[in-house]
This record gives structure tokens, sequence and C-alpha cells, in this order.
């Protein structure tokens, strides 16, 4: 019980469910993320430790630079919060801005990404979450 009180923890802050909207595009380095949200290094990373702590992603070091994807994204329950969450991000205005902003970067040369692929960070499934929040 306390896995699932630490997952909706994690999902409780309008910073980190924007996080994830752009972790679901795949891996990123904190300078993209801080990029989109124009925010500070040091919110982006306590808002990515808080994700983390939750279960809900996995960071990786590469030199100076910190690398963030989703958690488990293929396999039980992330699975599936994360293909609802995908289908319940799209009714987003905010969200949709984020990801143009992410598009944009990469075709710039961002940091972290050659190319933009749209929700590289999950297996095409047959969940299909329709309700529209």
């Amino acid at each position: 019980m306390r896995d699932l009180e630490q997952l909706f923890k994690g999902l409780a802050d309008q910073t980190r469910l924007r996080i994830l909207n752009l972790l679901i595009h795949g891996e990123l380095c904190v300078c993209d993320i801080q990029y989109v949200l124009e925010s500070s290094q040091p919110n982006v990373s306590r808002h990515l430790t808080y994700l983390k702590n939750s279960g809900l992603v996995l960071d990786r070091r590469e030199g100076a630079r910190m690398y963030y994807k989703l958690a488990d994204a293929n396999q039980g329950i992330n699975k599936l919060l994360f293909a609802f969450l995908r289908d319940v991000f799209r009714s987003s205005e905010t969200l949709a801005e984020d990801v143009q902003r992410l598009k944009k970067a990469i075709e710039n040369g961002s940091c972290t990404l050659s190319e933009w692929r749209p929700y590289s960070a999950l297996v095409r499934s047959k969940i299909h979450v329709s309700a529209r929040v």
C-alpha cells in the first residue's frame, strides 16, 4: 500500500506531471527539461528526485550530465499508468505547448535527442484509455 501512496504523491504536482509528459517521448537530460519548463536546474532536479523516489523515473549519469527516463514504462502498473497519462495529457493545452517546445529544441540540436520520436518511451499497446479530463 505504501508503494501506491508514493506513486500518487509523485503525481500530485503540476511540474512533475509536466516532466512525465516530456519523458513519455524518451530519455532526457535535465537541461532539456529545464529549457522546456523554463525553470531553474535546482527546481527541476528536486522534482526529478521526487519522481525517482516515487518509482516513476530512473536516472543515469553520463559525465557531468544526468539523464532521466520513465521507470519500467512497459511493465506492470507503470505500463497502465503511463498509457493512461499519455491519453489524458493529450487534452491539456499546457502539456501540448511543452511538447512543442521540446520538439523545437530537438530540431535545433538540443542536448539529448537527435530526432523527434513521439511517445518513444512507451511500447505501442492495445491499452487505450478514451476518457478525457
